[in-house]
C-alpha cells in the first residue's frame, strides 16, 4: 500500500525529508508559504504534488503530516489542525510548541542535523543518515511515539526520546549558544581594523554557522530565551575565571582549562568518515568526483585538497557522514578514480 506524507515547509529540512521519504517509497505532498521555495522544491524532486494552500495540504488523505517550518509557524499551524492523522513537527525548540494547542495525535521532534545554507537547493536525502533525532515525550501517546520513531528510522536517523525541557536545555548549550558565539566573534573581528585580513581555517571553522539565516535564528532564540540566557551566563562565568587566571599569571589554571577542553573534545565520537581520492593532473578529474557525489547522494561535510609535493595532482579528502563512506567509495571507483590509502 502506498504511503503518503504531507510536508508543510519545503526549505532545507522539509525538502530533505521529502527526498528521503521518496526513496523509501512514500508519495510526498508539499506546501510552503513562499511560492518560489515551493517551486524550487518541486524542481529538485523533493515533492510529488504541490498544494495551493496549507488547508489543501492538510485535508488531503495522508498517513502523516509533518510541520517543517520555524517554531512560530509550527505553533500557528498546529493550532489550526483538526485531524486524527499523526502530526509531527521538526522545530528547533520544543517547550514553546508543546505548551500550545495541539492536534489529538501530535509528536514533537527535532533532527540534530542541518547546514548553514537554507532552501531546497541545499537539501539532501542523506542529511539525516546517522543523525540523532529527538522525539519529545510530552503529551504523546506511546503508539504515536512508536509510529513517529519508525518514520525517523526510514529517514536514516537515530531516534532519542526526551522531554521538551530536557531538549531545550541541551540545544541551548550545543546549538543556540554556538550560534550566538559565532555571530559575536565575527562581529567583534569585523570591528577591529584589518583583523579579517588575517582570518584562516580555525576562525572560519569556529564561525561557520554565522552564515545561517538570521530570520530563523531570531525565532529559535526568542522561543528558547530563558535557556539561552542561562547558557550565556554560565559561559560568562567560565570566561571570567579564565580572565582572572590570566591577570594573576596563573599558568597552571590556564593549562588545566585548555587541557580539559582538549580531553573532552577528543572524547567525542568522530562525526564524519574520511574518504581519500588520488587526483591526477589532468582535465576532468574534479568533474568525475562531482558525478560520484551525485550518484552516491552522500552528504559531503568537508573537502580538503593536498597538492602533490612537486606539482601536479594531489589527494582530495572528502568527509561524509558515518555509514555513507562505502557508497561514495563505490561511486568513485565506478568513475575510474583511484582511492588513496
Amino acid at each position: 500500500m502506498t504511503r503518503r506524507v504531507a510536508v508543510s515547509g519545503t526549505g532545507l529540512i522539509g525538502s530533505s525529508i521529502g527526498l528521503a521519504l521518496q526513496r523509501a517509497g512514500w508519495v510526498v505532498h508539499g506546501w510552503d508559504p513562499d511560492h518560489d521555495v515551493l517551486e524550487e522544491a518541486a524542481a529538485i524532486g523533493a515533492i510529488h504534488q504541490a498544494a495551493e494552500s496549507f488547508e489543501d495540504l492538510v485535508t488531503a488523505p495522508v498517513d502523516v503530516i509533518i510541520l517543517a517550518g520555524p517554531p512560530s509557524a509550527v505553533i500557528d499551524q498546529a493550532a489550526r489542525l483538526a485531524t486524527d492523522t499523526l502530526v509531527v513537527d521538526v522545530a528547533g525548540v520544543k517547550s514553546a510548541v508543546v505548551a500550545n494547542a495541539l492536534p489529538t495525535r501530535f509528536v514533537g521532534t527535532h533532527p540534530m542535523a542541518g547546514r548553514e545554507v537554507t532552501g531546497p537547493r541545499g537539501a539532501s536525502p542523506a542529511l539525516f543518515r546517522g543523525a540523532t533525532w529527538v522525539l519529545v515525550t510530552d503529551g504523546a501517546a506511546t503508539t504515536d511515539l512508536d509510529e513517529a520513531e519508525q518514520l525517523l528510522r526510514e529517514l536514516g536517523a537515530e531516534p532519542l526520546r526526551m522531554t521538551a525541557a530536557e531538549h531545550d536545555a541541551a540545544v541551548a548549550m550545543i546549538s543556540h549558544l554556538p550560534q550566538v558565539l559565532a555571530a559575536a566573534l565575527v562581529n567583534e573581528a569585523a570591528d577591529r581594523t584589518k583583523t579579517l585580513d588575517l582570518v584562516a581555517g580555525s576562525f572560519r571553522d569556529l564561525t561557520r554557522v554565522a552564515a545561517s539565516d538570521p530570520a530563523l535564528w531570531v525565532d529559535l532564540l526568542g522561543n528558547n530565551a530563558a535557556e539561552v540566557n542561562a547558557a550565556i551566563a554560565d559561559l560568562q562565568r567560565r570566561l571570567q575565571r579564565v580572565t582572572e587566571a590570566l591577570e594573576a599569571g596563573d599558568a597552571e589554571s590556564v593549562r588545566a582549562f585548555l587541557s580539559r577542553g582538549q580531553e573532552v573534545r577528543r572524547s567525542l565520537a568522530p562525526p564524519v568518515v574520511a574518504v581519500r581520492v588520488a587526483l591526477a593532473d589532468e582535465p576532468g578529474e574534479l568533474a568525475r568526483v562531482g558525478r560520484a557525489f551525485g550518484a552516491s547522494a552522500v552528504d559531503v561535510r568537508d573537502l580538503q585538497l593536498r597538492h602533490a609535493p612537486h606539482g601536479g595532482g594531489g589527494v582530495l579528502t572528502v568527509s561524509v557522514r558515518p555509514g555513507e563512506a562505502e557508497a561514495l567509495r563505490t561511486a568513485l571507483i565506478d568513475e575510474g578514480l583511484l582511492l588513496a590509502d
